[in-house]
C-alpha cells in the first residue's frame, strides 16, 4: 500500500449514515443505509435506476428529511439541518440539472460563488478591481477548469458541459470540504465527456477534498475511484474497492452484468 492510500485507510470518516431510511408512502426509496465516507478519498455510489442514489444525495445535502436514522458530518449529528446550513459546514452539491446564473459572465458566477462564502453581497454596480482577491481567487479557479476563454462569456453562451465545469468551480469557490456530484456527465456528448472527466481527476489531484460521485459510466468510476458504494432497491448492496466490487457476485448478477456484456462487445 502506498503512503497515499495509507494516509486514507487511517484518517477518520468526514461522513457517515447510521441506517438511514427514507419512505413516502409505504415505499422505502432509502432502507437503513449504513456508510462510511474516508476524508480526502474518491468514493463513488454506482446502481441501476430507482436504485435510491439521487435520494441518498438528497438526505445527505439536506433536500430531504429522512424518516428515521443519523448523518454524521465531521463528527456533528447534521441530520436535523437544513441545507444552507450544511453548505456552511463545507458540503457542496451539484445537479443533474446545472445552477449557473445564465445573463452574468462565468467569471461573474465564479466570483460570486467566493463572495458569498466572505460574506460579501453582489454589487451590479461594482467594478471587478473592487474585489481584487475574489477575482484572483475566480481566475484561479478558471484556469483549473480549463474555462479561461471564456470568463467574459455569458454562461447561457456555454455549452452544456462547460456549464458542468464552471457548476463545479461555483462548489470550489464556496470551500466545500464534501463534494456530492450528481451524475456529471449527464446530458453532455460523448465529445465532452473527456474534459469533464479531467477536470475532476485534477480536482482530486490536489487531495484537499473528499468526493462522492453518482455515475453510470463505469469506466470513469472505475478510473476515479478509491472506493465504490452498490445501491440496490434502496439498500446498500455491496461498498469496498473497486477491485473488490468487480468481483462480487452479487453485484455482477444484480447490476454489473449489463456492463460486462457491453464491454465485451465493444
Amino acid at each position: 500500500m502506498n503512503s497515499a492510500k495509507a494516509a486514507r485507510s487511517a484518517a477518520p470518516p468526514i461522513l457517515e449514515t447510521d441506517r438511514l431510511t427514507v419512505a413516502f408512502g409505504g415505499h422505502a426509496a432509502v432502507r437503513e443505509v449504513s456508510l462510511a465516507v474516508t476524508d480526502r478519498s474518491f468514493l463513488s455510489i454506482i446502481g441501476p435506476n430507482g436504485a435510491g442514489k439521487t435520494t441518498l444525495f438528497n438526505l445527505l445535502s439536506g433536500q430531504l428529511k429522512p424518516t428515521s436514522g443519523r448523518i454524521t458530518y465531521k463528527g456533528m449529528d447534521i441530520t436535523g439541518l437544513p441545507s444552507y446550513e450544511r453548505t456552511r459546514r463545507g458540503i457542496g452539491r451539484s445537479f443533474q440539472l446545472t445552477h449557473v446564473f445564465p445573463r452574468l459572465s462565468v467569471l461573474e458566477n465564479i466570483r460570486l460563488a467566493v463572495q458569498s462564502r466572505a460574506g460579501v453581497r453582489y454589487d451590479f454596480f461594482s467594478s471587478l478591481r473592487r474585489h481584487r482577491k475574489f477575482e484572483a481567487e475566480a481566475e484561479s479557479l478558471l484556469e483549473l477548469m480549463r474555462l479561461t476563454g471564456k470568463r467574459n462569456s455569458p454562461a447561457i453562451q456555454l455549452a452544456h458541459g462547460e456549464k458542468r465545469k464552471l457548476e463545479i468551480a461555483m462548489l470550489l469557490a464556496l470551500d466545500s470540504d464534501l463534494l456530492l456530484l450528481d451524475e456529471p456527465t449527464a446530458g453532455i456528448s460523448l465529445e465532452e465527456v473527456p474534459a469533464i472527466l479531467e477536470v475532476i481527476r485534477d480536482v482530486k489531484r490536489q487531495g484537499s477534498r473528499t468526493i462522492v460521485l453518482i455515475e453510470h459510466k463505469m469506466e470513469m468510476v472505475l478510473d476515479l475511484s478509491d472506493e465504490i458504494a452498490v445501491l440496490y432497491q434502496g439498500e446498500l448492496l455491496a461498498h469496498g474497492t473497486p477491485a473488490a466490487i468487480m468481483g462480487n457476485e452479487t453485484v455482477q448478477s444484480a447490476y454489473l452484468g449489463g456492463w460486462y456484456d457491453d464491454a465485451a462487445e465493444a
